[in-house]
């Protein structure tokens, strides 16, 4: 099939979609470097030339400032092409690999084919930026996209058909917009790969239907990820960076801050450092938050509800709000929270909270801490703050999270050359340059043996005894 000029020249099912992606899908197992850049670059010249209306999309969808969608949801997007453009061609190339005694006179490579026709399931809280990302990581492994993006957020789904449509034919990439049921329907396809972002027991959903077919799968998910505030921690430093980590996108992020566990010594001086961070960033007029023009707003009445509901059942059960707690339900805004006096019997601290509520727990043993988190399941990300070496160390070796990082938030997902992901609950699989396009493909060992005599020859049958002595001496030495 030839490449198709226009998606509206193209009922866009997801059946007839992925049907039609078949034949592109084995053509671009050949594609070269020049073309999948060529693929990139176009991408970028787009998102630059149309960076107006993207702002648009997602201050319409939930309310998001035009700074914070430049700066997390534009730039990484960005990034991440450059960082693609300037190593893809290194990461397309066969890798020789080391050649042991027992394999004398053969060669041994590693060559990156494309996985083929991908799923990307992308979701409301980053509705662009994690949709056109693991598409970056398809388009640079060779691989030809389906993208399902969120219906929560119809603007930016709308632009991403509008932008898709443009660069594409649906025959090479498609967006195909719908509700659950067309997610359903596209599940059922037997794709070669799925990426998909979302909560974990949707996740679990997708990784049944992905194993009716052995295909292979990203999940990128969620969980409670913690922040230690040990005793040593500069607060001051700590206040600034954990307050901007929880409540860019209005704490509806997937590696935001869910929950401190504070030292019980540093408490007081902590919680004074992040009322005032919060006046600084949100209320510097002393005007009331709600007037902020750099607040987002939660992105609908479902999970503005959820929310609330979190908030009145940890105050019904003891919680004390220490800052905050104002709400607006005509326009989703609640106002960043914080609140002391937590457990693990109230709600918000045992569901993901994704949104500006921020529970604080205190300890006196860092064990104390360590073991609370890994009572839990296996979360996103871990942040610790504290200056002492082997304090850090101990959290990062006595814990298990997706990623961690220690004295900062949230910063190691624009690292260009970490992976990033969750692990178990939290997530399978890894993102983000090399990592993302790793996962679009098959790593396939090649070998390469010479015409005649080898050293396997001297052990083939029959079994004599020279024959067995070399095989007993390969157990022995080798």
């Amino acid at each position: 099939m030839e490449s198709l000029n226009n998606q509206s020249d193209f009922v866009l099912t997801p059946q007839a979609a992925f049907e039609s992606q078949a034949e592109v899908a084995m053509n671009w197992r050949l594609s070269t470097f020049e073309e999948r850049a060529s693929r990139l670059k176009n991408i970028r010249t787009w998102i630059k030339a149309n960076q107006t209306q993207i702002r648009a999309a997602l201050a319409n969808d939930f309310g998001k400032p035009a700074a914070e969608t430049d700066l997390s949801e534009v730039y990484p997007v960005i990034s991440e092409i450059n960082h693609c453009l300037k190593n893809l061609e290194k990461w397309m190339a066969p890798t020789s690999v080391s050649t042991p005694l027992t394999m004398l006179g053969t060669k041994g490579k590693l060559y990156f084919e494309p996985k083929g026709r991908s799923l990307i399931i992308a979701p409301w809280n980053y509705p662009f930026n994690l949709a056109i990302e693991p598409l970056i990581s398809a388009l640079a492994a060779g691989c030809t996209a389906i993208i399902k993006p969120s219906e929560l957020t119809p603007h930016t789904a709308a632009l991403l058909q509008k932008m898709i449509s443009e660069l594409f034919a649906p025959n090479e990439v498609a967006v195909i917009q719908g509700e659950i049921e067309v997610s359903q329907e596209l599940l059922k396809l037997p794709f070669d790969h799925i990426f998909f972002t979302g909560s974990p027991s949707v996740g679990k959903i997708v990784m049944r239907a992905a194993a009716e077919h052995l295909t292979s799968v990203t999940l990128e998910l969620g969980g409670k990820s913690p922040v230690i505030i040990d005793q040593n921690a500069d607060l001051h430093d700590a206040a600034e960076k954990i307050l901007w980590g929880k409540f860019v996108n209005c704490g509806q992020t997937c590696i935001a801050p869910d929950y401190i566990l504070a030292h019980e010594s540093v408490l007081a001086e902590l919680m004074m450092e992040l009322k005032l961070g919060l006046q600084k960033m949100y209320d510097t007029e002393y005007k009331g938050i709600e007037e902020s023009a750099d607040l987002a707003r939660i992105v609908n009445k479902k999970h503005f509800d959820r929310l609330m509901d979190y908030l009145a059942d940890a105050e019904h059960r003891g919680a004390s709000i220490a800052f905050g707690g104002n709400s607006n339900a005509a326009t989703h805004y609640i106002e960043p929270t914080i609140l002391t006096n937590v457990d693990d019997s109230m709600k918000i601290m045992q569901e993901e909270i994704f949104g500006p509520l921020l529970p604080i727990r205190t300890f006196q043993k860092l064990d104390e801490a360590i073991d609370h988190i890994n009572s839990k399941p296996k979360p996103l990300a871990l942040y610790y703050f504290g200056n002492e070496k082997t304090r850090q160390q101990l959290v990062i070796a006595e814990t298990s999270s997706g990623n961690a990082v220690i004295n900062d938030c949230v910063l190691h997902y624009s690292h260009p050359n970490l992976p990033f992901g969750g692990v178990n609950n939290s997530g399978i699989g890894k993102a983000h340059g090399h990592f993302g396009f790793l996962e679009f493909s098959n790593q396939k060992g090649v070998l390469k043996q010479r015409i005649g005599m080898t050293t396997i020859s001297m052990l083939r049958p029959p079994y004599g005894f020279r024959t067995k002595q070399l095989i007993s001496s390969l157990i022995k030495w080798f």
